[in-house]
């Protein structure tokens, strides 16, 4: 299964994540949020037109609804209601900027950065003649990759490190469908991942019949066992035009 999120991905990639950003042939390195200089020397790399970006899980915050059975009628209030649902559960205080998609009956992923930030990309790229067209965040461009071979249940850890071998991100899971996600700001070293979220993580799918068959790691160069098996992904996996 693929979840087309937002938009359909079109023309230059650009890459952003808390210690990095790609764009083309820009690389640099990062200590946390570019400033709006950095952003603008990265889109001038790229040719004119539109950019699709793929940003940090920790600027683009996702959270699966669960039990939502009616909705509002009306686009407007439906958007309403997600940004009021997605900014409840994640008990976040900055105005976000929030989409969702139903997974299936009844669960919507909903996927959100903030409004300020989103504000300023599109006003350079309107500057720079090169458009906003699409905002991913990372584990999902990730999750829309691996989507063609995910015959089996599995697991997905879209890391950010954080200093001294430690990571924070997001662990998703999938059986028929995209099933937990699970996101931390709090950062551990791999053991610590392993024990404290891997593992009840695959015990929860375990008990709901889903028991991961598969784990893919982005953000780590290598991990320790954790009785599943697992494949390191890199940047000739993900830094991809067109997943």
């Amino acid at each position: 299964m693929r979840l087309p999120f937002l938009q359909d991905p079109v023309t230059s990639l650009v890459w952003l994540e808390a210690h990095r950003i790609h764009a083309g042939t820009h690389r640099r390195a990062l200590s946390g949020l570019p400033t709006e200089d950095q952003l603008a020397q990265a889109m001038a790399a790229l040719p004119q037109g539109p950019t699709r970006w793929v940003l940090d899980d920790l600027w683009t915050p996702s959270v699966l609804l669960r039990d939502l059975t009616e909705l509002p009628k009306g686009a407007e209030a439906q958007e309403a209601f997600f940004r009021w649902r997605f900014t409840q559960a994640l008990a976040l205080e900055e105005p976000h900027f929030v989409q969702a998609l139903e997974v299936e009956p009844g669960i919507w992923l909903a996927s959100g950065i903030p409004e300020s930030f989103r504000e300023t990309l599109l006003q350079l790229g309107l500057k720079l003649d090169r458009n906003l067209h699409a905002i991913t965040p990372r584990w999902l461009h990730l999750y829309n990759l691996l989507a063609p071979t995910l015959n089996l249940p599995g697991m997905l850890l879209s890391l950010s490190p954080a200093g001294q071998g430690r990571y924070a991100g997001t662990l998703v899971a999938w059986g028929r469908t995209l099933c937990l996600l699970r996101q931390w700001t709090e950062p551990l070293d791999p053991q610590g991942w392993t024990e404290e979220r891997i593992a009840p993580s695959a015990a929860f799918l375990q008990r709901e019949s889903r028991t991961p068959q598969s784990l893919a790691i982005w953000g780590a160069p290598a991990w320790p066992d954790a009785g599943i098996p697992a494949r390191i992904l890199d940047d000739r996996f993900a830094l991809v035009e067109t997943p």
